[in-house]
C-alpha cells in the first residue's frame, strides 16, 4: 500500500501539469516571443539578458504567483507601463505555455 501512494501522487501531478497547458500552446514559440518582446524589462529565464530594469517581476516569479487563466486575462488587455503588444490568442497561449514551464 505504501508504494501506491507515491505513484498515485506522481500520476496526479503529471495530469495536472499537462492539463494546465492550452491544447494548442507551443512553449518554444512562447519562449521566442518572451525573448523578443519581454526580455528588455523582465528576466524571462534564469538570468537577465542585457540591461534589465529593477521592478518588473521575473517570468519564474510570475509563473509561481499567477495561474494560466490569470496570465491569459492579463495579456489580453493593455496594462500599465507595458507596451500594447496586441498579441494574438495563439501568441498568448504560446507565451502562457512557456511561462507554465517555469513553475
Amino acid at each position: 500500500m505504501q508504494n501506491k501512494l507515491p505513484a498515485t501522487a506522481l500520476i496526479s501531478l503529471l495530469l495536472t501539469s499537462v492539463a494546465a497547458l492550452p491544447a494548442g500552446a507551443d512553449a518554444s514559440k512562447g519562449k521566442q516571443l518572451a525573448q523578443q518582446w519581454c526580455a528588455n524589462c523582465h528576466i524571462v529565464g534564469g538570468r537577465p539578458t542585457g540591461n534589465v530594469q529593477q521592478g518588473p517581476p521575473s517570468f519564474p516569479t510570475i509563473a509561481r504567483v499567477r495561474t494560466a487563466d490569470e496570465l491569459r486575462a492579463f495579456l489580453t488587455h493593455p496594462h500599465g507601463a507595458m507596451p500594447d503588444l496586441s498579441l494574438t490568442r495563439q501568441e498568448i497561449d504560446d507565451l502562457v505555455g512557456y511561462i507554465e514551464t517555469l513553475r
